[in-house]
């Protein structure tokens, strides 16, 4: 009896273990790149790019989906906008190196507040707001609540709609109070770290991942157990919150261009996308065959266009997307 009690004693405090050490080796690969600001009781991390003598385009705000950190869309965008814009790089609440801060930021207008008040603290008073994936319900809830500094928006493989179904359980268990710190520190680290390469691949199917986006980008840091569970609650908590705001869309007004795959394996494209270019009156959709979730980094030419059109130049983006379907077909067939 006392052997069947301490097993699993022995087992649970060996995970908690091997969580801590993995924490502190993730850490140390991926250290904290950017400068953590108060935001209001807490602190919101980002890395700030200064605008040039030679910019040519207004300042810019990245945002980040699920599971990712600032460096996702600092590896994508950083190099081909380096010295035209203002950038402002952003770890969402509880992720990367930023605090999670209060039960508001449980949700994309809450997070979108934060954000927007580290905006205020680094001097952007307005921007091309740019989010993926879950980073584009952050940026239509941005738009939404805080149109005065909004120039523009940009929408990569948004989530953005009610969609059938739900989530997957571990966000679930994950996201609970109690049950979540132990799945937290004892399951999660293991689990997610066999799961890190063939899952970072899934995200950019069918189109190939590439090779060193692990490296660039630091995906392990989510598995951290208390971003593991931000996470976790972002996800856990979208389908109730975009089922209360998607009416609200049609209110934005700023220059909206959303891009998009029809290969999608992480997001229903035909809802959100088309969602969107339904809700936002005037929104340019960018409808891109064999693309998957990915457009940051797999067209990142044709998201770098669709923000100098916001910015008011003359870019044909259909053309540019026709042009990155035939490399990508063209990727398929080698």
């Amino acid at each position: 009896m006392l052997a069947v009690m301490i097993g699993p004693v022995l087992a649970g405090f060996a995970g908690y273990a091997y969580t801590a050490h993995k924490v502190r080796e993730i850490e140390r690969a991926y250290p904290n790149i950017g400068e953590r600001i108060d935001v209001g009781g807490y602190a919101l991390n980002s890395v700030h790019v200064q605008r040039s003598s030679g910019a040519d385009l207004p300042p810019i705000v990245f945002i980040h989906g699920a599971s990712g950190n600032l460096r996702d869309q600092m590896a994508a965008f950083r190099v081909p906008l380096e010295g035209r814009a203002e950038m402002l790089f952003v770890d969402r609440p509880g992720h990367g190196y930023s605090d999670r801060g209060g039960v508001e930021n449980d949700y994309p207008d809450g997070q979108a507040e934060a954000i927007a008040r580290l905006m205020e603290k680094r001097g952007i008073a307005r921007a091309i707001i740019v989010g993926h994936s879950f980073g584009g319900a952050i940026a239509a809830s941005f738009a939404l609540y805080h149109p005065e500094k909004t120039l523009g928006l940009m929408l990569l493989a948004p989530a953005t709609h009610p969609w059938p179904g739900g989530v997957d359980w571990y966000y679930r268990v994950a996201s609970n109070r109690y049950a979540g710190w132990l799945f937290n520190h004892l399951v999660a680290l293991p689990a997610g770290l066999s799961r890190l390469d063939a899952g970072t691949r899934f995200v950019f199917a069918p189109n190939a991942r590439p090779q060193t986006y692990v490296a660039e980008t630091g995906p392990a840091l989510v598995l951290r157990p208390e971003t593991f569970r931000s996470n976790a609650t972002d996800v856990a908590n979208l389908q109730a919150y975009v089922r209360q705001t998607q009416p609200y869309y049609r209110e934005i007004e700023a220059p909206t261009v959303i891009i998009t795959g029809d290969s999608d394996g992480v997001v229903l494209e035909e809802i959100h996308s088309r969602g969107l270019a339904r809700d936002i009156k005037g929104s340019e959709l960018l409808w891109i065959r064999n693309l998957g979730h990915k457009p940051d980094h797999v067209v990142t030419d044709v998201a770098v266009a669709a923000i100098e059109k916001i910015a008011g130049k003359d870019r044909d983006l259909q053309d540019l997307a026709r042009r990155a379907e035939a490399r990508l077909a063209g990727d398929a067939a080698r």
